[in-house]
């Protein structure tokens, strides 16, 4: 099989190539990046395109051949989308719509698209939170990642394209970026390695749900290889964590106190 990894140099994207290529699919990734540890750098066979998911062009290159779309590609994150929902919905919406006309033309069989496991939902009604809650996103980006959704359901009745939606939690593990700004996990274990403060908004007790990422990347490997029963999966550990739960575990682990 071949497959077509958006956003394969990042974290979730760099562990499901990996992933993909020991299992012996062809892999081609499409991302901006042109630097680091991706995947490209550690495992050979890999196929690595530096370009934008938002130029047409490039992203039809990277199309020619594929069976399988894994898109990770995103250009917002939850905290900011509300500062500009109009760059959230022509970035991320009006990008995968693009992405879907030129699937189609291309033959591609089927699309996995990481989705929001929290923000679709907004406030919740019952936990843990099952695939049949309402959806009533109250933030842009989960707005957008629903509007996804409703987009490839509308490619899938009107010209058979096959998708699988994934509605992710919080994953953490190997590759994710510690001076970034998602992960508390490793966020945190950066700053502590650093000595550098950690800083909580409130009192500590949001929880999410974490889970570690090779359980992520063994979904994507059954929705991609195997049949799917579902359109639709939440993807997570299954119990909510807060964040002075990660601290203490932390403290426990490390030895050292985050301040």
């Amino acid at each position: 099989m071949k497959c077509l990894v958006l956003g394969g140099a990042g974290f979730i994207g760099s562990n499901i190539a990996r992933a993909l290529l020991l299992r012996g699919h062809g892999v081609r990734v499409l991302d901006r990046a042109t630097g680091g540890s991706g995947p490209r750098v550690e495992i050979p066979g890999l196929e690595f395109l530096a370009g934008d998911f938002l130029n047409e062009r490039e992203l039809g290159d990277a199309l020619i051949g594929v069976d399988t779309v894994i898109h990770l590609a995103c250009a917002t994150i939850p905290q900011s989308s509300n500062d500009n929902p109009i760059y959230d919905v022509e970035s991320n919406v009006v990008g995968t719509l693009r992405l879907l006309a030129l699937s189609r033309n291309s033959g591609v069989r089927k699309i996995i698209f990481s989705s929001s496991g929290g923000t679709v939902y907004g406030i919740p009604s019952v936990q843990p939170i099952p695939e049949t809650h309402p959806t009533n996103p109250i933030c842009s980006y989960g707005i957008t990642k629903l509007a996804i959704e409703k987009y490839l359901g509308l490619f899938h009745h009107l010209y058979g394209l096959e998708y699988v939606v994934l509605r992710i939690a919080n994953p953490y593990g190997e590759g994710q970026n510690p001076f970034g700004l998602l992960g508390s996990v490793n966020v945190f274990l950066g700053k502590v390695l650093r000595n550098d403060p950690i800083v909580v908004w409130g009192d500590g007790t949001v929880a999410r749900d974490y889970f570690h990422i090779s359980d992520l990347v063994e979904a994507y490997m059954r929705v991609i290889e195997g049949p799917t029963p579902s359109k639709i999966y939440n993807i997570g550990g299954g119990e909510a964590h807060q964040l002075n739960d990660i601290l203490e575990v932390i403290r426990r682990v490390t030895g050292a106190r985050p301040h």
